[in-house]
């Protein structure tokens, strides 16, 4: 398995989920068991001794590799959820994405000051929603973030713009956005 083959499985759907947005389609790497494993083995290589004690993924992609990550490196699973839809008391961040605002919530107790922090997502493309994830996690004084992704869409400058934010993040893959 390479990460050559991975990015040849990826699929496009054009115009989802709105005119002129090309859509990389992650459900065709995650179907094959072979691919899956790869793909969990490959981001966790990076941070098995780095202390994580929490992986956080970002709905809703981010749910689907989060959990196994948080696993393969010994870690705890937390989500960050779309508005609303975390039942204890949360904080929240607002922030611009490709199509519009979107807003996202932590539970308030789901980190403490002790916590080595990874965030996940499957795709970056313009780094907001990662921007914004680090500033829900950075709010609950954990003591370190790291932050990954599937895919990097090359093009869209998602890394520079966390880099220019103090967040180096880390991707499996980068894809061409018109790939």
């Amino acid at each position: 398995m390479t990460i050559e083959q991975l990015k040849q499985d990826v699929r496009n759907v054009p115009d989802f989920p709105k005119k002129g947005i090309q859509f990389k389609d992650i459900t065709t790497i995650i179907a094959n068991p072979e691919e899956l494993r790869f793909m969990r083995e490959e981001l966790a290589n990076a941070y098995r001794n780095k202390g994580i004690t929490k992986v956080v993924g970002i709905e809703s992609r981010g749910f689907i590799l989060a959990p196994a990550l948080a696993m393969e490196i010994g870690a705890g699973f937390v989500p960050i959820r779309k508005h609303n839809k975390l039942p204890a008391e949360t904080i929240e961040v607002s922030y611009e994405k490709e199509y519009g605002l979107d807003t996202i919530q932590i539970h308030k107790d789901a980190l403490s000051p002790d916590d080595v922090v990874l965030i996940h997502d499957d795709i970056l493309a313009t780094g907001g929603s990662m921007l914004a994830a680090v500033e829900l996690v950075r709010k609950l004084g954990v003591k370190k973030i790291y932050a990954n992704c599937l895919i990097e869409l090359i093009g869209l400058n998602g890394k520079e713009f966390l880099a220019k934010n103090g967040i180096e993040a880390e991707c499996l893959m980068g894809i061409e956005v018109d790939e």
